[in-house]
């Protein structure tokens, strides 16, 4: 059995034996293992890694971005998309500058090669997820398409919610303004 075959069907056994019931986050969390790993197997027959395939994906949407902001947009590290960006230099894929107006930012651009790498990657990841989807009528995949994404809009709500600071009770805001504005209190 290979590496692959083994990763994926240990999460498929774990799943229908193990804890078929487990927490839903785990179950999304190792769907989302196994399209990486299925995407990673066709990646590295082109000689991409998979960390290269992210940065690829968002420069491929609009390039000239500083590595700050495809840090962000990848969700990684700015380190790591140092190092990313140096070696997909090194392989031709894009080109790092500073303009000439702001020597700060270092901003990326992909070079012909990297635009062409798109025609040939692009069909591996709809491969992935065709089979993926296999035997799925087009109702259960608009029913897992919804459920997703409310699910990631219940979650942003959360993380709006937790990231907005709440106000002080009512009692120790008054309390501050007193020994501030009150002579008196102090």
């Amino acid at each position: 059995m290979s590496r692959a075959t083994s990763d994926t069907g240990n999460i498929l056994q774990h799943w229908r034996e193990a804890v078929p019931k487990d927490r839903l986050a785990h179950l999304v969390r190792d769907c989302g293992r196994a399209f990486r790993r299925a995407l990673e197997l066709r990646l590295a027959a082109h000689g991409v890694p998979f960390g290269h395939w992210t940065f690829l994906r968002i420069l491929w949407h609009g390039d000239g971005l500083t590595q700050r902001a495809l840090s962000e947009r990848a969700g990684v590290m700015e380190p790591t998309t140092f190092a990313a960006m140096k070696a997909m230099e090194a392989q031709g894929w894009v080109t790092r500058q500073q303009a000439p107006h702001n020597r700060k930012n270092v901003y990326i651009h992909l070079t012909d090669q990297g635009r062409a790498l798109r025609e040939q990657l692009v069909p591996l990841a709809v491969e992935a997820n065709r089979i993926s989807t296999r035997g799925l009528s087009a109702a259960e995949l608009a029913t897992a398409r919804k459920v997703l994404l409310t699910m990631i809009e219940n979650l942003a709500q959360d993380e709006a919610a937790a990231v907005t600071p709440a106000a002080p009770p009512p009692r120790r805001r008054a309390a501050i303004s007193r020994s501030v504005d009150d002579p008196a209190s102090s």
